[in-house]
């Protein structure tokens, strides 16, 4: 009996240390807590050097709870790092008019060095006309169209947090992008397209899949690497990528039962891949990290 159970155990123990030395997670938590305290060591000089404290003015509209414990979060990250923040609580009824009066004041304070207005609005709200009344040299979300153009363009420029923290990851696990075919789930102005174009720029090529997308699975099951955020719980599934890919997992969903869960199903996917993003703890923590780099970048520009 005894040696029955050494050899269960034996073979247990070789079972999980084939499959942690064939796939990595991509750990979002902790190098968002390192982009951090690099900040804090910024923030330290810029203040010290020319007296100036980053600034980061926040336009909350309605009481969306999803969105109310967002700007929490990014309100304690601004604390954490030194920055000056305020927050605009704005209630849904507000008109589109006192919103833009309320971000042409934000653009010539000159304490604020990032404004960004958290999405969705309401729907008497007309979301583009408020993106572009944001000063593009403010604009720390990169969803302003003279940033977009820029980054299409391979110019430097203010990009959306969450598509910077997947390039982020990237460079940090030495994963190479050059010549790797990349799926992209999801075609929105916020992830899906900034996300392509960062890879188009790092000399990946990109499929970019969408809600009219005929066949999806074939053309996850061709990538190298996909990039899913669409907000569907476990859409992608074990079949839909090929042994050894990278999975990057942006979609966070919040079930019935009160977890948290991506658009992946991670217990399925996660022994087929290289690397792959946990949910929570994989690419939610490098979007606020990126908020917090985006801004210090633009008070560096002010100084």
């Amino acid at each position: 009996m005894v040696s029955l159970v050494n050899i269960f155990c034996y073979n247990t123990l070789k079972f999980l240390e084939g499959y942690f030395k064939t796939m990595q997670l991509l750990d979002g938590k902790s190098l968002a807590d390192r982009v951090q305290e690099n900040v804090i060591r910024e923030v330290g000089v810029l203040k010290q050097s020319r007296n100036i404290v980053p600034g980061l003015a926040v336009i909350l509209i309605g009481d969306d709870p999803a969105s109310h414990a967002y700007v929490k979060m990014k309100a304690k990250a601004c604390e954490k790092v030194g920055f000056y923040s305020i927050t605009h609580h704005m209630p849904e009824s507000i008109s589109q008019e006192e919103i833009i009066a309320t971000i042409e004041m934000m653009n010539t304070n000159p304490r604020i060095d990032g404004i960004l207005v958290q999405l969705p609005l309401p729907k008497h709200i007309d979301s583009d006309a408020i993106l572009e009344v944001i000063n593009p040299k403010k604009d720390v979300d990169g969803f302003h169209p003279y940033n977009v153009g820029r980054l299409v363009t391979g110019l430097d420029a203010f990009v959306a947090c969450t598509p910077l923290g997947v390039m982020k990851l990237f460079d940090t696990y030495n994963i190479e992008l050059q010549g790797k075919d990349v799926c992209v789930v999801g075609a929105s102005n916020i992830v899906g397209k900034p996300m392509a174009s960062l890879l188009l720029n790092a000399n990946a090529t990109v499929t970019i899949t969408h809600i009219f997308t005929q066949d999806l699975k074939a053309h996850t099951l061709a990538a190298d690497i996909v990039i899913v955020g669409v907000g569907v719980p476990g859409l992608i599934k074990a079949d839909m990528v090929k042994e050894g890919a990278i999975v990057i997992d942006i979609g966070i969903n919040r079930l019935e039962n009160g977890s948290l869960a991506g658009d992946v199903d991670f217990a399925a996917v996660s022994p087929k891949c290289s690397y792959i993003t946990p949910v929570p703890g994989g690419v939610g923590p490098m979007t606020i990290a990126m908020l917090l780099e985006n801004t210090l970048k633009s008070a560096k520009k002010r100084a």
